[in-house]
């Protein structure tokens, strides 16, 4: 792992958390949430991916940052007013909200798969950890509300870039032994102009099989009873 510690900037920590909770804030208002849906969908959105990292991959003897500095709270509520108040006009900074949300996707990426590697996980499970502190938020937000996560279904490249991010943290800093700061801001370097690309020039996954496709067929020998 690499022999220093990468550390977020709290003012960049703090600027990408009121960035992802403005979305999860706009996603809660478009489908009509009262102030207590808006302000949950929020907070998922923003700090999810990092409780699920501290609460369930790494949990520590203390409690995650995430809960005990009330700055990160506090942002997301200004967030949620933000997104109550200014909603309409959202749409017009919507390239700034999507260049923050590209940054942070490559910080957390690194942030977690580094903060995964010193608590012992091994690379797979460290690279797995990244990309859920950069992109869990976003699975968190589309369970709560019922639908189909965005990350499974065919769409711009989000997970992946998230993913290339990890992957190129852990070969700087593991495989080449570069210093932590120095991976961290080629690795976020990479995941920004990977999404900015995907965005551009709209890159999308695509299904790996049509539905219908695939049919439940017996197993040679057996019949399968009509019950129609």
């Amino acid at each position: 792992m690499p022999s220093t510690t990468f550390l977020l900037p709290v003012w960049f920590d703090l600027a990408a958390t009121f960035a992802f909770a403005l979305t999860g804030a706009l996603a809660g208002i478009k489908r009509g949430y009262d102030i207590v849906g808006v302000f949950f969908l929020a907070l998922v959105s923003s700090i999810g991916g990092g409780l699920i990292r501290d609460g369930v991959f790494i949990p520590g003897p203390e409690p995650t940052p995430l809960l005990t500095d009330a700055r990160y709270i506090e942002f997301i509520v200004a967030a949620t007013v933000a997104g109550i108040l200014f909603g309409r006009h959202v749409t017009r900074i919507r390239r700034v909200v999507a260049l923050i949300d590209a940054l942070g996707l490559g910080a957390y990426a690194a942030f977690g798969t580094q903060k995964a590697l010193h608590a012992g996980l091994s690379v797979p499970a460290a690279v797995l950890v990244g990309v859920v502190n950069a992109a869990g938020g976003g699975l968190l937000r589309d369970i709560l509300v019922r639908e189909e996560p965005l990350v499974f279904r065919p769409g711009q490249f989000y997970v992946l870039t998230a993913l290339s991010g990890a992957v190129t943290f852990v070969f700087l800093g593991v495989q080449l032994n570069w210093s932590a700061t120095e991976a961290a801001l080629v690795s976020v370097t990479v995941t920004f102009v990977f999404r900015v690309l995907t965005i551009i020039f709209n890159w999308r996954t695509t299904a790996v099989a049509t539905p219908g496709e695939i049919e439940d067929r017996p197993s040679p020998g057996r019949e399968v009873p009509d019950v129609r």
